[in-house]
């Protein structure tokens, strides 16, 4: 069970490098929180076209397979099922619609096409109402976290801290500590690999123990379990004092004493292209992907 290949997420995927990768960060974070933002109001189209979108431009930057197929399989998967689960679930509505005229009156009135219940095979019903929830909650879960996790993947660490201190550079003024929260990013999203592994090693060490759970009862497993989660805090606490303790020998005091700049934050020629078609992208939001009230 190898957690940091089975699980990559939130991890920098250093080779190959991809045309993501040679984006600058602040487009990148544009771009992201374009895409958690235009699914709010948006009509169910809109929805769907930004899961398109986001496997179009994973296929499009030639990310290996064995890297997207485990993230994007599993996502696909628990999308499917919550979207099978809200479209055949009840849609809410108790009341039972009686027709205010009689049913001679209503007889001659020629039938339309329209069908509240689109699907239905005994029990299971499929309606207008269950569909468009379904579709929303299925697409906004895959949007939210893999478009986050692709940013994750393409952007080092540096370059994601960098480019938000320099979004946040005009907070200084306010006198909040910009710096500081740049640099406690810095080292909480390196601090991510630290985790899985403890995580791994912690569950490696009691599968080699052959534990009998079922002799063990659950009373005793939860007892395990607790002392295994205990063990992982006092682990995750030492690897920070051992990092806080490296940095005090090193000298450091401040950030603002000790910068160092990894990245120099310029734009490009395709930086300037992805910037211009972000506007046409939420032009087309703006145009068509307004949900009708």
């Amino acid at each position: 069970m190898d957690l940091l290949r089975s699980l990559p997420l939130g991890l920098y995927l250093e080779q190959p490098v991809t045309w993501l990768h040679y984006l600058d960060a602040r487009i990148k974070l544009a771009w992201l929180m374009s895409f958690l933002i235009t699914p709010i109001l948006a009509d169910p189209p809109w929805r769907l076209a930004l899961v398109v979108t986001l496997m179009l431009i994973t296929i499009t930057a030639a990310i290996p397979l064995r890297v997207w197929r485990q993230q994007m399989g599993w996502l696909l998967l628990i999308s499917t099922v919550s979207f099978c689960l809200v479209s055949f679930a009840n849609d809410g509505l108790l009341t039972n619609h009686q027709p205010r005229l009689p049913t001679e009156a209503i007889a001659p009135l020629q039938p339309t096409s329209y069908s509240y219940t689109l699907f239905q095979l005994g029990a299971l019903r499929i309606n207008r109402r269950t569909l468009d929830l379904a579709i929303r909650v299925s697409t906004l879960f895959f949007t939210v976290v893999y478009s986050t996790n692709l940013f994750l993947l393409t952007t080092a660490p540096e370059e994601i801290t960098a480019g938000l201190e320099e979004l946040m550079a005009p907070l200084k003024k306010l006198r909040l500590p910009v710096t500081e929260i740049a640099l406690t990013l810095t080292l909480s999203l390196r601090f991510m690999p630290l985790v899985l592994e403890e995580v791994q090693n912690l569950v490696r060490s009691v599968m080699t123990r052959a534990i009998n759970w079922q002799k063990l009862g659950w009373k005793r497993s939860v007892k395990v379990w607790l002392l295994v989660a205990q063990r992982l805090i006092e682990n995750l606490l030492l690897r920070a004092e051992q990092i806080a303790s490296a940095m005090t020998v090193r000298g450091f005091t401040s950030p603002d004493t000790h910068r160092v700049q990894w990245h120099q934050l310029q734009l490009r020629g395709w930086d300037w292209v992805a910037a211009f078609a972000l506007i046409i992208f939420w032009g087309l939001r703006f145009a068509y992907g307004n949900i009708d009230i």
